[in-house]
């Protein structure tokens, strides 16, 4: 979400908080690629065509397009759509250089798979990454920086399903299983399970992954209801899809 801290005098995002979103996806396709330790060499010519408006949600994908022995081309793009009209434009697109050095007994980096495609199972999926400013006293994710981040995977999960202003009316479970350590790389999924006349419950799971080794664990899910309002925040009725997939039935 681009809120006005993210966001210029012009009340769009803010170029180099643009880029950064970009060189951490950059990083993480990459680390998760190499599975070993990676920094950013270069970028090459980064286009902005488009701005990105406060209240609008942004999303940056990245994917390896180029191994070398240990450097990696990832192709980054940085999208933004308006929550309640659904409207999209690419904003920004680039090229980041990754080097990931061999160690020890290490040989070249692994080639691209033959078919890099993700099949969709459902789920919304957004990751993060833990830097130490996330952390407690304990080295791992604080758990109201966790809570933050599952509230706000909810609320453009719920966001998207119903295509209006969604405000969160409750939290009705939240289990932590598993810490999450500092460096890993945090994967939020979410999904709607049930949609009522004016209120949609949101699952969200968050797994952490290890990006050395590729471990991941179920750390925390969690179920939120989300509510849709009208100008004066009152409660305002969902309009149903025309096409809801599967499952989202609509209750009284």
């Amino acid at each position: 979400m681009v809120f006005p801290g993210d966001a210029n005098h012009h009340g769009t995002l803010f170029g180099g908080v643009g880029l950064a979103h970009l060189d951490k996806v950059a990083f993480l396709a990459a680390a998760r690629h190499a599975r070993r330790p990676t920094v950013t060499a270069s970028c090459e010519r980064i286009d902005f065509a488009a701005p990105a408006r406060i209240g609008e949600m942004v999303e940056a994908t990245g994917r390896v397009v180029r191994v070398g022995r240990t450097s990696m081309g990832v192709e980054v793009d940085l999208w933004a759509e308006a929550p309640v009209s659904g409207e999209r434009r690419l904003c920004t697109r680039g090229v980041f250089n990754m080097v990931a050095p061999r160690q020890e007994g290490q040989g070249d980096l692994p080639p691209l798979p033959a078919n890099g495609q993700n099949v969709g199972d459902g789920w919304l999926r957004a990751v993060e990454m833990v830097f130490p400013a996330w952390t407690n006293h304990y080295g791992t994710l604080y758990g109201g920086d966790a809570l933050k981040l599952m509230g706000k995977a909810a609320f453009v999960c719920a966001t998207k399903e119903a295509r209006a202003v969604m405000v969160m009316a409750a939290s009705n479970r939240i289990d932590f299983s598993e810490s999450i350590r500092e460096g890993d790389m945090i994967e939020l999924a979410s999904r709607a399970t049930k949609v009522g006349r004016s209120s949609i419950t949101i699952e969200v799971e968050l797994w952490s992954e290890a990006l050395l080794t590729g471990e991941r664990r179920r750390s925390a899910v969690a179920e939120f209801v989300m509510v849709a309002v009208d100008k004066a925040g009152r409660s305002s009725p969902i309009a149903k899809p025309e096409n809801s997939p599967p499952g989202h039935g609509f209750a009284a």
